[in-house]
């Protein structure tokens, strides 16, 4: 949920300069470096499974448990990186019955085995730890927990993307490293209820009256993505079948607060038409085995795999404040869809998190198009400019855990919605759309994965307008200058894009009295005379392609030369 581009990564090892300043201002440390690279002590070893043991004491919050590791060698070594926050106490960590030695740095911690591990071979190790996690002040954009109430009771939750699953669990915490399955054990005070990330195995009453609940997750899961959610929930489920995806029923289950029960059924009534829009654009659920879930949050909302956070106050738009009249609850929507964008496809780097948000924004706009036909999806996107400042790049800086601008959504959209524009052909269009979702199914992926698939099946190049809208800061703008000539308009243009000073980009504009069609500007004067029209008939599409305008008039012996 959380409110580029050079051809490579920056891995910078943990023997990089103590600052280094990547030219927007801001300072990276080492810390920054060993929480966003992947260093040799990180590409090692890839993580198979985690099985994640925690106990929480609301009271004093704080937690304490531990989590068995499992992975395979990818090169030899003795010692690899795993990572807790700083201001958590690792008690020991245990591989084939006896203690290991480690060291910490920041928020890293580098594990030394007593022997070299060979490639290939398959180990477990387990940390044991326990502190007091870091309190969300600003929950989700503030990684961390919630330590809220209701009714008396408590309400706890965490969130923690981009900040880091670390805060509150030992992991390979970077992006790219998801685990095959996972299983995870939370255990709470008596007479509460927990829900974590896929299935409920298990419901177990301790001796001491702690409840431990075990759930299973049987897809590869990013850690941002792994939650618990804690409170006296009242539970209600259904189920959704599609025709289109005969073999499989989705499970629909949905935990909130008892006082909001009767809200919850109507509200979430949603979920339904939704999924019946997401399936046609983008295929099946990514998660049936282990089941859609909708879990009231005491924060606005999170993406948690198979199991959403809601937390909109059961009002349409986001929290009731719409931009158009065409409603749809804004968090169910959009956290919906990031199953599909950022859960099943996963970017490697949050420098590239624009594909987590921009096609989960513009799956909004595809949703009202779904509900309320083209005109309502025009207006939609319409409104996506407004909220856009266009003063930084919406690619960030890779191997820092630096996110490009929050641009990200609308701008992504927009991209997006550029690209529908120029291709022409919707069922192309949409079928790319699928595609992506098809062949990137649980990967972790590059920006540059997407935008070379998309080049190749489209057939079009895309390559500079990725390079343009995803790297820099301004957009486009089209220089148009014009001279009435009798009953003919002829008109100069370019695209000015000082940045990078070469662009060309397909873009529509009338070139009769209400006809519109395809003109391919450059960065380069070119000019083009328009029959019978004058400068009250000339129209860009600004509608259907995000760049700016500006029509001058300039004297026409100045600019051509009259016969």
């Amino acid at each position: 949920m959380k409110t580029k581009f050079i051809f490579f990564f920056i891995f910078l090892t943990a023997s990089a300069f103590a600052q280094l300043d990547f030219g927007a201002g801001k300072k990276f440390t080492k810390a920054d470096t060993l929480r966003g690279s992947l260093s040799p002590m990180r590409t090692c070893y890839t993580v198979k499974e985690y099985d994640l043991n925690v106990h929480v004491d609301i009271d004093h919050k704080y937690i304490s448990g531990s989590n068995t590791i499992l992975f395979t060698v990818a090169q030899n070594f003795k010692k690899l990186q795993i990572d807790l926050f700083a201001n958590m106490n690792i008690d020991k960590i245990e591989y084939e019955g006896q203690e290991l030695t480690y060291t910490r740095e920041y928020n890293a911690v580098f594990v030394e085995f007593p022997d070299t591990l060979k490639q290939g071979s398959a180990h477990s190790f387990i940390v044991y730890y326990s502190g007091n996690p870091q309190p969300a002040k600003h929950a989700p954009w503030d990684g961390g927990f919630s330590w809220d109430t209701d009714n008396g009771n408590p309400f706890v939750g965490v969130s923690c993307q981009g900040t880091g699953a670390s805060l509150w669990w030992p992991c390979k915490d970077h992006q790219s490293a998801e685990p095959a399955a996972m299983s995870i054990s939370i255990t709470v005070p008596p007479g509460l209820d927990e829900v974590s990330n896929g299935r409920l195995i298990k419901k177990t009453v301790q001796p001491d009256g702690w409840v431990t609940f075990e759930w299973r997750v049987t897809y590869p899961i990013n850690n941002y993505d792994v939650t618990l959610n804690i409170t006296k929930y009242k539970h209600f489920s259904d189920t959704y079948y599609n025709p289109a995806y005969p073999k499989d029923t989705l499970t629909l289950d949905y935990y909130v607060l008892p006082e909001n029960y009767e809200k919850a059924q109507k509200q979430f009534a949603q979920v339904k038409p939704m999924m019946d829009c997401f399936y046609k654009l983008f295929g099946e659920y990514p998660f049936v085995r282990d089941g859609y879930k909708l879990v009231e949050a005491p924060y606005l909302g999170m993406e948690h795999q198979s199991c959403v956070e809601y937390g909109n106050k059961y009002r349409d738009g986001y929290l009731g404040m719409s931009r158009t009249d065409h409603k749809f609850d804004f968090i169910i929507i959009h956290e919906s869809v990031h199953e599909w964008w950022g859960n099943s496809i996963t970017t490697n780097d949050v420098a590239d998190m624009w594909i987590h948000e921009g096609f989960a924004t513009y799956a909004e706009a595809l949703y009202i198009e779904y509900l309320y036909g083209h005109d309502a999806y025009m207006e939609y996107m319409s409104t996506e400019k407004k909220t856009l400042n266009n003063d930084k790049p919406i690619t960030g800086i890779y191997g820092v855990n630096k996110e490009g601008s929050s641009d990200m959504y609308s701008k992504g959209a927009l991209l997006l919605h550029t690209i529908r524009s120029i291709m022409d052909d919707d069922a192309k269009f949409f079928a790319i759309l699928k595609g992506i979702q098809e062949k990137f199914k649980y990967k972790t992926v590059n920006s540059i994965d997407i935008e070379k698939y998309i080049n190749e099946q489209s057939g079009i190049d895309f390559s500079q307008i990725f390079d343009q809208y995803l790297h820099y800061a301004a957009i486009p703008k089209l220089h148009i200058i014009y001279s009435q000539v009798g009953a003919d308009l002829k008109i100069a243009y370019k695209y000015d894009v000082p940045e990078t000073g070469n662009f060309a980009m397909p873009v529509k504009i009338t070139v009769e009295k209400g006809k519109y069609d395809f003109i391919i500007p450059t960065t380069k004067t070119q000019l083009m005379t328009l029959k019978n029209m004058s400068i009250e008939d000339l129209k860009v599409a600004t509608d259907l392609f995000y760049i700016s305008t500006e029509i001058s008039v300039l004297d026409e012996d100045k600019l051509f030369k009259r016969k």
